[in-house]
């Protein structure tokens, strides 16, 4: 990047790494409106997330709620192509408006700070709160956290893999009662449990496919 540059150049590469994960200072703009559950995914503790501070897949160190990408990529689905801006410019979260891409100290000065969980938005005694609970007693975060780390370290890790293996399963089944049972909208999924164990190992080249009603898994 030329260090002549000065301003945006709207050419939307920032907005293609991903959406910007949310922070206090974004909370009116929630109790506002213009940016909903639909719209946000849940980042879990320990889970192996793009940075684009870093520009690496890194382990998260805490929970983050984020703004989703579009149709399962980091393009924040905010971005209006045709043009290459955003469409909810006035709008738009801290990192967005603190993000320069030719001097990003002030960006870098907030990255993992004073960030937002789920708790911090959803009301006291919402439904969704037990489910998030139902899912850390099912499906635990550090648990997922260590047999992935294990798994990585080491791909021929027979435990590592059937505890994955385990954890997926939970994770699916949670899910399929939470949308099936109990009416949880699917638009909002990915904000009350975060994205899908297996997506979280497609990334590592791990596959799976159901046959004759049993989920089989692919290690690469």
């Amino acid at each position: 990047m030329s260090t002549r540059q000065k301003s945006c150049r709207q050419c939307g590469t920032c907005c293609r790494k991903g959406g910007p994960s949310l922070h206090h200072q974004d909370i009116d703009l929630l109790r506002q409106g213009g940016i909903g559950y639909r719209q946000l995914v849940t980042i879990r503790a320990g889970e192996f997330v793009y940075s684009p501070v870093s520009g690496a897949v890194e382990a998260a160190a805490g929970e983050l709620v984020k703004i989703n990408g579009r149709a399962g990529e980091w393009t924040c689905l905010f971005l209006e192509e045709n043009r290459s801006a955003c469409g909810i410019y006035d709008r738009r979260p801290l990192e967005c408006r603190l993000l320069k891409c030719w001097d990003p100290e002030e960006l870098l000065a907030v990255a993992g700070r004073d960030t937002i969980r789920r708790a911090d938005i959803i009301p006291a005694g919402d439904p969704f709160l037990e489910l998030i609970a139902h899912q850390q007693r099912e499906c635990p975060a550090d648990a997922v956290a260590t047999a992935t780390a294990g798994w990585r370290s080491e791909p021929a890790n027979e435990k590592c893999r059937d505890l994955l293996a385990d954890l997926v399963r939970r994770d699916l089944a949670l899910r399929n009662h939470a949308v099936v049972d109990l009416g949880l909208p699917a638009e909002i999924e990915l904000f009350v449990f975060g994205r899908p164990l297996f997506k979280q190992l497609a990334g590592f080249g791990v596959g799976i496919r159901e046959v004759h009603g049993r989920i089989e898994f692919l290690w690469p």
